[in-house]
């Protein structure tokens, strides 16, 4: 019985899937196997995506020359997110930047890459059994299921993600992937304030209705208001720094989602690598830390002891990739990318048109505490 449905246009023969399964048992190229029964169904997850159009799961059973087994494979669909609803809300003049800053195609280049035999010790990504274009703005990927442990991210495991980002950054034999897929010229930094920053947050910021919603007005005060003003008044001169520091590479979204643990060993396993480049030394630290912060899932309060930790363990992963460089200027890039990317969005936007509950409440004061953090930290090392 077969029942892949659920995959839609991701969908392939039975003859291509008989092949994918036999690379995911690890079997030769041409080894005889027969699909007994397999099903497809979505994935669940409770985040969305702008440019992943779906999740999958296929399961079913082979009779192969080592008898029947077993399989189970993920199937990840991206996609332009111009095919995303939300890009009907992208303003006309700002849409090619948008698409730009978003390039979709870069996952399937990285599974279709060599990446995974440059990764540093410690770090691997799931294996990937095909790559098929589905049309000219998508494309699907087959990819090994990674049997993973999760006892939650204590201190230890924060460090650990640190060091082995540092080393990432540092590595040279990584580097030579870091602008697959991406534009020449193409600048990350200038990119996200140029788009997101410009035509959302600082709008935003600068609405006297903003600061008068019931979520904002009990939990970012005076100072923390004139202080983001500040920082969005400064913005240029931030991007002018950032863009004069020097350039590593980086996951893009190295939060604590997107770094596995494989039972049994202990690696890393990276994954969604959507945002995969380069920019500015130190950019992965502060999605590492403020990831679970900016959505309500750890409290802010956790930074002021798990930064400096943090931040020594990834110095000490360049160094050991014999990448040289100052640990003020890595400091100093941390704080400015964090402000960037995390502290001028700390405010929830995307809650302000629900209820103002308590659970909303608890999210909105954790942010403002964050971004307090954030903006101590970039004065500390001015």
């Amino acid at each position: 019985m077969h029942d892949r449905l659920a995959l839609g246009v991701a969908d392939v023969s039975d003859v291509a899937l008989a092949a994918i399964v036999g690379r995911s048992l690890g079997l030769a190229d041409g080894a005889e196997i027969e699909l007994l029964e397999s099903s497809a169904r979505v994935a669940p997850y409770d985040l969305e995506a702008l440019t992943t159009a779906g999740r999958y799961w296929v399961h079913g059973r082979a009779r192969t020359p080592a008898g029947e087994q077993p399989f189970t494979i993920f199937v990840k669909v991206v996609q332009s997110w111009s095919r995303s609803p939300i890009f009907a809300f992208v303003p006309e003049d700002y849409r090619e930047l948008a698409l730009a800053f978003l390039p979709w195609r870069v996952e399937p280049l990285m599974y279709r890459s060599d990446l995974s035999a440059r990764l540093p010790d410690g770090l691997s990504m799931p294996k990937a059994y095909a790559v098929m274009d589905l049309d000219e703005t998508s494309a699907a990927i087959w990819l090994e299921r990674v049997d993973q442990f999760d006892h939650g991210w204590d201190a230890d495991r924060f460090v650990r993600a640190a060091h082995l980002l540092g080393r990432l950054a540092g590595s040279e034999r990584v580097r030579a992937t870091a602008r697959t897929g991406r534009a020449e010229g193409q600048r990350l930094v200038r990119g996200y304030a140029q788009g997101r920053v410009m035509h959302q947050i600082v709008p935003a910021l600068r609405g006297d209705d903003l600061w008068s919603h019931p979520l904002m007005a009990g939990t970012f005060d005076d100072e923390l208001r004139a202080d983001l003003l500040a920082a969005a008044d400064d913005l240029d001169a931030i991007v002018d720094e950032l863009e004069a520091l020097p350039v590593a590479t980086l996951h893009g979204d190295a939060c604590t989602r997107n770094l596995l643990a494989r039972n049994g060993t202990e690696e890393m396993v990276l994954i969604d690598l959507g945002f995969w480049g380069e920019g500015p030394v130190g950019f992965d630290l502060g999605q590492l830390l403020l990831g679970e912060v900016q959505l309500g899932e750890r409290p802010a309060g956790c930074l002021p002891s798990l930064e400096p930790p943090c931040l020594l363990a990834y110095l000490q992963g360049l160094e050991a990739e014999g990448y040289s460089v100052q640990p003020a200027t890595v400091r100093r890039a941390h704080a400015l990318q964090m402000l960037l990317f995390n502290g001028l969005s700390a405010v929830p936007l995307e809650h302000l048109g629900s209820p103002p509950t308590d659970d909303l409440l608890e999210l909105a004061g954790q942010r403002a505490s964050a971004a307090r953090f954030v903006l101590d930290l970039v004065r500390a090392t001015a």
